[in-house]
């Protein structure tokens, strides 16, 4: 779990970090400059593998990350800020729900603790006070694409643990190194179309230094410890955990970047969150060795 919650500190930087320095870039080419990166990082972990072993993997990082990436970023244009937040907080829900039907088995203490955690993130962000009517003031298509990205990033870390179970002569840097190209060729595929109509931006040296950082630290080290963090816990932690960078991201902005909340929403909603991840881990799941 230590694995899970490093990440999720460093991604609730990354959420300013973007809002901040790279909101004139076009996302398909942040997309496609932090995989790449990403991709250059596990490039020396790149082994000759069976051929449909690497497919698999390189599967699991086109959707888990390439395809993530692409819904995700095109969600934003018809949805405001807490309409896409209430929608990407459904993760946790899709993560037990996918693991139970490959498991064929339904397990309701884990899928209650993904209710806990997407409820406590619902209040973090005022969801709760705004009613169900939230909902149904977004977009349509807005919410569908948040939908598909919470799929494909639900749906690669429970297949990498299934990928990964019993593999004794792939290490996690290796495995993910397949994963990269998967998640980079997706990527790279999307911002074609975008620099060959306006051409590649021309980017500051902040810019520059913020997409190394994004590529090699918030995407590359933390996908990557993120589904080796996967395989170490139960399907309960592994569900709360999607939420937490969420409220953590909110808790950024107010300290470091002197944005405003409300911080007994912040601090209610947090408490619920951890008594969910509390409640995870007293449940017995199925060891799976990393």
């Amino acid at each position: 779990m230590a694995y899970l919650l490093v990440v999720s500190l460093i991604w609730a930087a990354s959420f300013s970090l973007i809002k901040t320095y790279l909101v004139t870039v076009p996302p398909d080419v942040v997309n496609g400059i932090r995989l790449f990166l990403t991709l250059g990082v596990f490039a020396p972990f790149l082994r000759r593998v069976e051929a449909r072993k690497a497919a698999v993997l390189m599967a699991i990082g086109a959707i888990q990350f390439g395809a993530m990436y692409y819904f995700y970023t095109r969600s934003f244009g018809t949805l405001k800020a807490y309409e896409a937040a209430l929608a990407t907080i459904m993760t946790p829900l899709y993560v037990t729900l996918l693991d139970d039907a490959l498991e064929k088995r339904f397990r309701l203490p884990f899928l209650a603790c993904a209710v806990l955690a997407a409820a406590g993130t619902a209040l973090c962000l005022g969801v709760l006070t705004l009613g169900l009517g939230a909902l149904g003031t977004g977009s349509a298509k807005g919410l569908l694409l948040i939908q598909a990205a919470n799929l494909c990033f639900a749906s690669g870390q429970v297949w990498y643990r299934r990928a990964m179970d019993g593999e004794s002569r792939l290490s996690n840097p290796q495995a993910f190194a397949w994963c990269a190209v998967g998640a980079a060729l997706v990527a790279l595929l999307a911002a074609a179309p975008v620099v060959l109509e306006q051409g590649f931006p021309a980017l500051t040296g902040v810019q520059m230094t913020v997409l190394v950082y994004l590529g090699a630290i918030a995407s590359g080290l933390c996908f990557f410890l993120w589904n080796v963090g996967a395989r170490r816990v139960n399907t309960g932690v592994l569900a709360v955990m999607n939420n937490l960078k969420i409220p953590l991201a909110m808790l950024v902005a107010l300290v470091v970047f002197g944005e405003r909340a409300a911080w007994l929403r912040l601090t209610l909603g947090l408490a619920v969150i951890f008594m969910a991840l509390g409640l995870a881990t007293r449940i017995e799941g199925k060891p799976r060795p990393a």
